[in-house]
């Protein structure tokens, strides 16, 4: 990558109203009642290797000349994203935060010093929970026993490791750049650091049976993670794996494997608190929770996306993805190149899309408190949902069934918006 920063493009038409404040403020279609709670999501965009099956706004490091050999420009983009906070401030002033999450990308490229620097400068910035959780993507293949320690020091809580596999094969299959030792020993040392931390594993992977996961659940398990998150490999567009597809288990197979993980994994006295989580009691993720249970979230960093509630409104946002372009753009304070309202007929499908991916769902004060609209707004998507036992509902509660979390695409799309 060249070292030179591009000139910073005229802001985006959408964009031109992104961080004033007076503009969401104004009167409008919503009225509600209370916000949200608020978390923060900060997206450091950089990895070793791009693996085949990843669409997120992730980038290779590669030096394009000596001026780059110290690595990835980690304070050049750390003062970015501190410009692009202080040009948001004013969406969230006197909002507490109640969860950080540094995801990637790989965060666990940039140096504990980075990393205590960014958190520092977000202290500064922000109102935090006094039990904030703070969580930082990790990957075994960068490593290094002093540096989970050193995480620990500046104010990281929670780990979240990516394994996905523990089966050398498979992994050289998904291109991780770790093997089998290095993902048990940073999970090691990742139980001797931290209070929690999750464990990320991959199902349903190219030449993959149901013994060969039970082989990587049985040492996942071995190694007693307080929670467990589960991916079922899907090909997406835009992937290597898109253009090179390869073979993967039949459905029937991956559904099996769900059900082992989700038998195996209850054994062990972990719950199944989300499709796609399972945890032991009090290791929840709080930042993933908070995105289920429709809160707001500001993002920030190459490509992040926020959701941010206004008296009268509904905000989503996204930043500009391209690394170098960002950060041009960001130190102008002008990070934000999409910015828009959500529709009003789009917030029932918005809220269930997120809330029915949790065992427990939602409570019918939350759904109104959370998109400013009357039950009467679901109700025939519920009556649809529950006819066909998807989901189950008392006075106070709607949660998806058993089957409901099986079929979840289907149960969701039944709130889609009506076509005009």
């Amino acid at each position: 990558m060249a070292t030179t920063f591009p000139i910073k493009p005229a802001q985006p038409a959408g964009a031109a109203h992104a961080n004033d404040v007076l503009h969401w403020m104004r009167p409008g279609p919503l009225q509600l009642s209370a916000l949200p709670p608020l978390s923060l999501y900060i997206h450091l965009p950089w990895c070793l290797r791009k693996c085949p099956y990843c669409d997120f706004n992730s980038h290779e490091w590669r030096a394009a000349s000596e001026a780059d050999i110290d690595g990835i420009p980690e304070a050049a983009y750390i003062d970015a994203l501190v410009a692009d906070l202080d040009a948001a401030l004013p969406l969230i002033w006197g909002r507490t935060v109640h969860t950080i999450f540094i995801g990637g990308g790989t965060p666990s490229l940039f140096s504990p010093q980075a990393i205590d620097r960014l958190l520092s400068d977000m202290r500064a910035r922000l109102k935090l929970a006094p039990d904030c959780e703070i969580t930082l993507e990790a990957n075994p293949g960068t490593f290094e026993r002093n540096r989970f320690r050193a995480y620990r020091s500046a104010g990281v809580t929670r780990l979240s490791v990516g394994v996905q596999s523990f089966d050398d094969e498979h992994l050289k299959a998904l291109g991780r750049v770790h093997d089998r030792a290095q993902a048990i020993a940073a999970l090691e040392e990742a139980a001797a650091t931290f209070d929690t931390f999750n464990l990320d594993l991959m199902y349903a992977l190219p030449g993959q049976t149901l013994e060969g996961l039970d082989a990587d659940l049985s040492q996942a398990l071995a190694l007693a993670p307080p929670h467990l998150s589960v991916y079922h490999l899907t090909i997406e567009p835009n992937t290597w794996f898109a253009k090179f597809p390869p073979t993967l288990p039949e459905d029937d197979i991956a559904y099996a494997m769900l059900d082992r993980i989700t038998e195996r994994t209850g054994a062990k006295g972990m719950s199944r608190y989300e499709v796609s989580a399972y945890a032991r009691e009090g290791h929840q993720c709080a930042h993933n929770l908070n995105y289920w249970q429709f809160g707001d979230y500001l993002g920030i960093g190459a490509g992040a996306h926020s959701k941010l509630s206004f008296a009268h409104r509904i905000v989503r946002q996204v930043r500009f993805r391209e690394p170098r372009l960002y950060m041009a753009n960001a130190r102008a304070g002008a990070a934000v190149s999409q910015s828009d309202e959500v529709a009003l007929a789009d917030l029932p499908f918005e809220f269930m899309l997120n809330a029915l991916r949790l065992k427990q769902g939602f409570t019918l004060p939350q759904f109104s408190e959370r998109t400013g609209l009357a039950m009467t707004s679901i109700q025939r998507g519920l009556e649809e949902a529950e006819r066909k036992g998807l989901v189950a509902r008392d006075l106070f509660r709607v949660w998806p069934t058993e089957r409901g979390l099986d079929f979840l695409s289907d149960l969701q799309a039944m709130f889609l918006p009506d076509e005009e």
